[in-house]
């Protein structure tokens, strides 16, 4: 593996959700045998309509949400597609943080494999296909990301522009749609 650096600690993620979304551009994910930088995110938090947490709704679903930050947060959209998200800030606030994109690192063959194709532009571009490349899938619930199964590694990279822009298809969450949560790394060509 080329990864280094160590494992982000659990001080990292008890910070409100925004804050997070943004740091978390430039460090790295690590799920097996494969790791990408992580080059897009969004932030989710309880007084937001796009939030499954949505004033503080507790399901079966959105239950780790209410942890301390640091956990896995993993639902299915449309069916089909896993997404992967990182929970944040203390316990009983519950927010999120959507992992929309990598660049891939470590493990590519094996992205390609699975993703059933060779481009490596359109391994991990959106939410659903880096999770598929990681093989991140519903088992990975609850996992805690300061443990050995699938965790975030700070990365020393430098000179990293990290933009903002308003969040991806939610057009339901009326006035939220607005808000300018999505955070991403300028010029980066994996960005969904």
């Amino acid at each position: 593996m080329r990864t280094a650096g160590s494992v982000i600690e659990r001080e990292f993620y008890l910070r409100d959700a925004n804050l997070v979304a943004h740091d978390l551009i430039g460090k790295i994910l690590v799920h097996g045998e494969t790791s990408g930088i992580i080059v897009e995110t969004e932030a989710y938090k309880s007084d937001d309509k796009a939030s499954h947490s949505y004033n503080n709704r507790r399901t079966s679903r959105t239950e780790i949400q209410f942890r301390e930050g640091g956990y896995a947060y993993i639902y299915m959209i449309y069916g089909m597609y896993y997404c992967f998200n990182v929970t944040a800030n203390l316990p009983d606030i519950p927010e999120a943080v959507l992992i929309r994109a990598l660049e891939p690192l470590d493990g590519i063959e094996l992205m390609k494999s699975r993703r059933k194709t060779d481009k490596i532009v359109n391994l991990c571009n959106g939410p659903g296909k880096l999770c598929q490349a990681l093989n991140i899938t519903k088992a990975d619930y609850g996992e805690d990301l300061c443990g050995k199964k699938i965790y975030i590694l700070d990365n020393p990279v430098k000179n990293i522009k990290v933009m903002t822009s308003p969040r991806i298809n939610i057009d339901y969450s009326e006035e939220c749609k607005d808000f300018l949560w999505r955070y991403f790394a300028a010029e980066n060509k994996f960005v969904s």
